[in-house]
């Protein structure tokens, strides 16, 4: 237990949930290192840190949806039921998602009381599921009326549903992850001052979130986690913003240094050109510029539109108004043929489910994108394959046996490096990368780097969409995103705090 989850416990203060020394592995990766969590109870407690800090696990480990390593977890002094008994933990902790688990096809009655609406009997009787729905939104104030398709709620109104069908086990301690992601301000409001009512009902919140202005503004105490350790937990009005960044972030250290390179001719006619590049819902009035041998990255937290733009730009998503201009082309509609047409490269965000066909070998997934530099009227040379993938290996440092070797047998720094090696298969003009070095280790990372530098000193023009602070370093430029705007621009030589802050809405 950490010194200050000690100090509150000697102060009486009663545990709504407590997590104490739990450690978490999965493979080679530590996801948490004897981490410390307690939440008081009717108070509004914020788990706050970057990407992969560990907020998920725990969250996992809290909800008894994967068991701890090492470690415990006690709800109100309590040890934790066993986690095949689901009902148990039901009474105890729920989770809200940004990702609705509400059924779209039924209504918010069927919703609030899916699988129990027999309330115990053979028979589902099911005006008494409409009157007991109707109770239920009544006592937790929902302004919903309870045969309500589901699919007609707004974001904010299915969170609220949610919430009142967790309190509806006995649950009076609810983890609220990344809630205000799909809300407007009036309506991030209205979760508030419902938080609050809730609050003094009873009700105890553990509050996730990317905008850290939030905390400020809702949240008593704040838990900040780094590379999977605990930092420090604090009451929000004691700890400074910018000591709480300094806690997300820490201290740089030898293998952060960016490498330096000459700097991209500012006359060069741009590689890429993105203008008033629109989607509605998701980015607005989006445009910049990366000239040939730059490095640009854009920034943004979880639902800042980064990853969105990115895949508007290599013709995954469609644009409502704007366009994107690869060297002479103009893609005004998307579409990956295009985006490939015009001399795109990608990387995606996810290397199992967008990246790899994992059933296939090392040279199949580096030449996908290139069949036609691999024979004539549809017959592929496999000389000619292994021939390409043979120094695809060498030049990514890639381990494998041969370039028959299945991808699924590869290390997941590895397989990144063969997602690597099709991007650049086709000698790209513009190399979009999402989130490069997720999931990788130290020293893959620094190949994985010194592969995007080698790039753009070759012509190439590379837009990284990223929150992790290393993906960023090489940047020429950075540009933020927050809440699908861009908000500030940073050249070379930002500081990390300051970054952070403009990543968090903060600057």
């Amino acid at each position: 237990m950490t010194e200050t989850a000690a100090a509150e416990a000697d102060s009486g203060e009663t545990a709504v949930a407590e997590a104490i020394g739990v450690s978490k592995r999965f493979g080679r990766t530590l996801a948490l290192d004897r981490v410390g969590l307690r939440v008081t109870a009717g108070r509004t407690h914020a788990l706050v840190g970057r990407n992969g800090a560990g907020k998920s696990t725990l969250v996992s480990i809290l909800t008894g949806l994967a068991p701890a390593d090492e470690g415990q977890v006690r709800f109100r002094g309590e040890p934790a039921p066993p986690t095949a008994d689901r009902d148990a933990w039901r009474s105890r902790v729920a989770c809200v998602y940004q990702h609705s688990t509400i059924i779209p096809d039924l209504t918010v009655a069927e919703n609030l009381f899916i699988n129990r609406q027999g309330f115990g009997g053979r028979i589902v009787r099911w005006r008494a599921v409409r009157e007991r729905a109707r109770e239920l939104l009544d006592t937790w104030s929902v302004p919903v009326a309870e045969d309500t398709p589901a699919r007609e709620l707004s974001v904010e109104h299915r969170q609220l549903v949610e919430i009142a069908r967790s309190l509806s086990y006995g649950a009076r301690f609810i983890i609220l992850d990344e809630p205000t992601a799909q809300l407007d301000g009036p309506a991030i409001r209205r979760l508030f001052e419902r938080m609050r009512d809730l609050q003094a009902q009873g009700v105890t919140f553990l509050f996730i979130s990317h905008h850290l202005d939030e905390t400020y503004e809702i949240c008593s105490d704040v838990t900040v986690f780094r590379d999977a350790r605990h930092i420090v937990t604090a009451s929000v009005a004691d700890l400074g913003k910018r000591e709480l960044i300094a806690a997300m972030t820490g201290e740089s250290t030898g293998s952060d240094r960016t490498v330096e390179r000459p700097a991209a001719d500012p006359a060069a006619e741009p590689s890429l050109r993105v203008e008033k590049l629109t989607r509605t819902g998701e980015f607005g009035d989006i445009g910049f510029e990366v000239r040939p041998g730059e490095i640009v990255g854009l920034a943004g937290g979880g639902s800042s539109g980064r990853v969105e733009v990115a895949e508007t730009i290599v013709g995954l998503r469609s644009t409502t108004s704007g366009f994107v201009r690869a060297g002479n082309r103009t893609l005004r509609r998307g579409g990956v043929p295009a985006a490939l047409a015009a001399g795109i490269g990608f990387v995606p965000r996810d290397r199992h489910d967008e990246g790899l066909v994992l059933s296939m070998s090392v040279a199949d997934n580096a030449t996908l994108t290139v069949p036609r530099r691999l024979g004539r009227f549809g017959l592929l040379s496999r000389r000619s394959r292994d021939a390409l993938v043979r120094t695809a290996i060498a030049e990514l440092d890639i381990k494998a046996d041969s370039p028959e070797q299945g991808v699924a047998e590869l290390s997941g720094g590895n397989q990144q490096k063969v997602v690597f090696a099709r991007a650049l298969a086709t000698a790209p003009k513009v190399l979009v990368l999402i989130t490069p070095t997720a999931g990788v280790d130290v020293r893959s990372k620094q190949t994985l780097r010194a592969v995007v530098r080698a790039a753009a000193d070759r012509g190439t023009a590379v837009l990284v969409a990223s929150d992790e602070i290393d993906d960023l370093r090489d940047c020429d430029r950075v540009l933020v995103l927050v809440q699908g705007a861009l908000t500030a621009e940073f050249g070379k030589g930002w500081d990390d705090r300051e970054l952070v802050a403009a990543m968090e809405g903060m600057a």
